[in-house]
């Protein structure tokens, strides 16, 4: 099946590893330019595994805790890439018990970084009929140190609801991919976003994906 990717473009946050580098690779594979940021160390590297796939790729070390850097980033990216016609929001985590690890940390890495890219990105996505596709995490933990990555995790659900309906109508679709604990491995996890983020699911927004629900055992 042929997802229609080629040649479009693509902005991934936190694509220096795992789910998210796992994304950056397959879209990579389908023909998508990419500009991601992440750790700064694995920057370098990722950046030139993606180039090795035939792509334009343009990368940084940026914290998507620091707002207007972030943005401007964004900004940046979508002037070197000549455009942007897919955002991906790859949600992170700060580990923690204490107020400011914990709350205000993860309220900045999940929520305000979440928002902020969206707001950044939208006008630029108008010009393309785009996708935005945010990555979180779906269920609960006993563990108190994931209490506020969960609190915020659930909040997001109604963000990029709300949100696809008030960017709809300019033909931007939002879905969320939520991986459950049982779900597979991050490539298996990427190929639903790039799903979510291709032409081919043109009719899909406002859609809550929790992969890896039904998974065997």
């Amino acid at each position: 099946m042929d997802l229609g990717l080629r040649g479009k473009k693509a902005i991934i946050t936190g694509a220096t590893g795992g789910l998210g580098r796992a994304v950056a690779d397959l879209l990579a594979d389908e023909g998508v330019d990419i500009g991601f940021c992440g750790t700064q160390m694995q920057v370098e590297a990722t950046a030139a595994a993606l180039r090795a796939k035939g792509v334009t790729v343009v990368g940084a070390g940026i914290s998507v805790r620091e707002g207007e850097k972030f943005k401007a980033w964004l900004e940046q990216t979508v002037v070197a890439l000549s455009g942007c016609d897919i955002f991906i929001v790859n949600t992170g985590l700060d580990s923690g018990m204490d107020e400011e690890k914990s709350w205000s940390s993860n309220f900045e890495i999940e929520v305000m970084h979440t928002v902020r890219g969206c707001e950044t990105m939208t006008p630029h996505l108008k010009t393309s009929g785009g996708a935005i596709v945010i990555i979180g995490a779906s269920g609960t933990s006993a563990d108190p140190a994931l209490m506020s990555y969960s609190a915020f995790q659930a909040g997001l659900v109604t963000y990029s609801k709300q949100l696809s309906q008030f960017v709809g109508r300019d033909s931007i679709r939002v879905n969320l991919v939520a991986p459950s604990p049982a779900s597979g491995t991050p490539a298996e996890i990427a190929k639903t976003v790039a799903f979510l983020a291709s032409p081919a699911s043109s009719l899909m927004t406002g859609a809550y994906v929790v992969p890896g629900v039904n998974t065997p055992r």
